[in-house]
């Protein structure tokens, strides 16, 4: 029979013992010579006994009340066991310590990698966007020359590619732009200059570059800003490109018949701009996906909306360096809802 089954439960009110705190006793008397094999099932059966008669009676205790052991060795041998238990504790959180703490360096150290390799992206991001602007400033200068036929009259064709260099270009001086921003990994290395922004003025600019594009794809284009709005506190360039990113992706994720509103009202210290759309909307499993940079969510090899899928991203760095949050409401075949509010000039 093994002793170990046979100590009784510990008692949650009574005194706590130190032989509680050993487990095996039994064991480990047998081991010391202190006790015989007779001697210890002598006491587990007083044990018993005394439990049918609804006494908790110990291991220890019951050796000592037979007579098998006295209570100076049964003391010292408790002791001595407490000491061998308090050591191994002793080496074993010195063993988890040592493992806790090269685990915490070798994290540090993929940390450590992690951060530079970031590094290493933004500033060759930084760069290629750099060293691409020059050729870039070249081109439209020639551009601007051919279409203002300042290097001869342009026949119609000449006139209509042209528009398409135009076109060309303008898409790929804002891939650029967007790169380089991204380069900026986080809201803290976001640069804003803020000031009062009017939106009655700002937003009616901002739409007008959609206004073709939303006709020709059959979809209606509102806009509704009270006259009397206070002005915004903002960066005025952030803020519209952030904007201008929203009504894209409201066109392009749109259908035919469908309507783009734009939309700015005063709540009280704060203004409230959304853009929301009657387009395909968007899974709420999936709603998490739509800010990861380069993705998009019709991600396959013949996916219909063009792009590079780091506009929203960008946008929502943009919202939360004003201190604000770009929040989203969508349904599936219904359309998206996408908001922020920024401060009024004086309110903060």
């Amino acid at each position: 029979m093994n002793s170990d089954s046979m100590i009784p439960s510990i008692s949650r009110t009574g005194p706590l013992s130190p032989e509680v705190l050993v487990p095996r006793l039994g064991d480990s008397l047998l081991e010391k010579g202190l006790l015989t094999q007779a001697d210890l099932q002598q006491a587990l059966a007083y044990q018993k006994r005394m439990r049918a008669q609804g006494q908790r009676v110990l291991l220890g205790q019951a050796l000592v009340d037979l007579g098998l052991i006295d209570r100076a060795k049964l003391d010292a041998a408790v002791t001595e066991q407490i000491a061998h238990l308090q050591e191994a504790l002793r080496q074993s959180n010195l063993f988890l310590e040592q493992r806790v703490e090269e685990r915490t360096a070798e994290l540090q150290e993929a940390l450590n990698k992690l951060t530079e390799l970031n590094r290493m992206k933004n500033d060759f991001i930084s760069n290629v966007s750099h060293e691409l602007r020059t050729p870039l400033s070249h081109m439209v200068g020639y551009i601007d020359l051919l279409a203002a036929e300042a290097l001869g009259t342009l026949s119609a064709d000449q006139r209509a590619a042209v528009n398409v260099l135009e076109k060309s270009y303008k898409r790929l001086a804002g891939l650029i732009d967007n790169l380089l921003f991204l380069s900026f990994d986080t809201v803290e290395t976001l640069h804003l200059e803020t000031g009062p922004v009017q939106l009655q003025s700002l937003l009616p600019q901002l739409l007008e570059p959609y206004r073709a594009r939303a006709e020709n794809e059959q979809i209606e284009l509102t806009l509704e800003v009270a006259a009397d709005l206070p002005h915004a506190l903002a960066d005025s360039n952030r803020l519209e490109w952030a904007i201008g990113q929203l009504i894209d992706n409201a066109l392009k994720f749109n259908v035919r018949g469908g309507r783009v509103h734009i939309n700015a009202r005063q709540q009280g210290q704060r203004i409230e701009l959304a853009v929301a759309d009657t387009g395909v909307g968007i899974a709420p499993e999936r709603m998490h996906e739509i800010f990861e940079p380069f993705h998009q969510l019709d991600s396959s090899s013949t996916r219909r909306h063009a792009g590079t899928g780091i506009g929203l991203t960008l946008a929502k760095r943009i919202v939360e360096g004003h201190g604000s949050k770009l929040l989203v409401d969508s349904l599936p075949g219904k359309g998206s809802r996408f908001s922020f509010s920024l401060p009024i000039t004086g309110a903060i």
